[in-house]
């Protein structure tokens, strides 16, 4: 016959399997999500993409050709348009790489739910023989401490979701200050430019804008991660960083074209967007914090009920 202490344990273990299918679920649905939300952006920069190819192809040969070398202006129209084009096919690259990486992800999820398949089975026999033992005890205070014991489990497992959830928000914040740090030596840079740096301005603009697209890149996975451990504790989100338009590199070398002052406003306005996300990461690190204080205020109180019931 088996031991109480052993039930008891069995319990546990299949509580806390339960408890971990629906996390995994929930990660699944904020996963698929984000997928939806990628390929819908991804089937766009797709069609920008060929759409900046074939501008690319006219040029090279066709009536737009003759048309640009009767205009003399065919080698720096074709140079502007081959540019633009590979900006585009930088970004469709990183949202199929996102893509990937979140795809991924679903797969890990959806391998590991399938291993808890029979879990809210075994849950559900486990408390039935626990309630069989506690019914034939006739102990007042056996049903309490069950119940004491089950908000205790779900105190830990929230704590545990909250603490994954500030760590992601601190990695996702990490991340977003990179973004910042590069965005500000661009427009740092481009203010230069716009009071005659020249050339020398412009290399150094062109250089933190394109590191500056690289961390944002990493700045979109780790929001995708705190986005999804966020749907966790309960908070549905879906933060998104603006576009660090690579065309600003294109621009960087046809000041004929595209006013340093302009540049310099598009860059001061991605940096604002990408502070005021960086703003509500911080801001939602606070509500967790918050939300993880009074988890534990509810922890203390459980234990002690529980320890007045036991001594009494």
């Amino acid at each position: 016959m088996m031991s109480s202490p052993d039930r008891d344990g069995r319990l546990r273990d299949a509580a806390a399997r339960v408890r971990r299918a629906d996390h995994l679920r929930r990660l699944r649905e904020a996963t698929a999500e984000q997928i939806q939300d990628t390929r819908r952006t991804l089937a766009g920069l797709e069609l920008e993409l060929s759409k900046e190819e074939n501008d690319v192809t006219r040029l090279e040969g066709g009536l737009s050709a003759v048309l640009a070398r009767l205009l003399g202006d065919r080698a720096e129209r074709l140079d502007r348009e081959r540019a633009e084009a590979a900006a585009a096919r930088q970004r469709v690259e990183g949202h199929r790489a996102r893509l990937a990486r979140l795809e991924a992800d679903a797969r890990a999820t959806e391998a590991e739910l399938a291993g808890l398949a029979t879990a809210p089975q075994e849950y559900a026999a486990s408390l039935a023989e626990k309630e069989r033992q506690l019914v034939g005890g006739g102990d007042a205070r056996a049903r309490e401490l069950v119940d004491l014991g089950a908000a205790l489990d779900r105190v830990a497992a929230d704590l545990r979701e909250h603490a994954e959830a500030q760590q992601a928000g601190k990695a996702a914040h990490d991340a977003l200050r990179q973004v910042l740090r590069h965005l500000s030596s661009a427009k740092s840079a481009s203010t230069w430019d716009v009071l005659g740096g020249g050339l020398f301005a412009d290399a150094i603009e062109h250089g933190q804008l394109h590191t500056a697209d690289q961390a944002a890149w990493h700045a979109q996975r780790a929001l995708d991660v705190f986005s999804r451990e966020l749907a966790d504790v309960g908070v549905s989100a879906r933060p998104h960083l603006p576009k660090v338009d690579t065309r600003w590199f294109v621009d960087t070398f046809f000041d004929n074209i595209i006013t340093d002052l302009l540049k310099h406003q598009r860059i001061a306005n991605t940096h604002a967007e990408v502070a005021k996300t960086a703003q509500w990461v911080q801001d939602m690190g606070a509500h967790l914090r918050s939300r993880t204080a009074e988890l534990w205020a509810e922890q203390s109180r459980l234990l002690a009920r529980r320890e007045a019931l036991l001594l009494g």
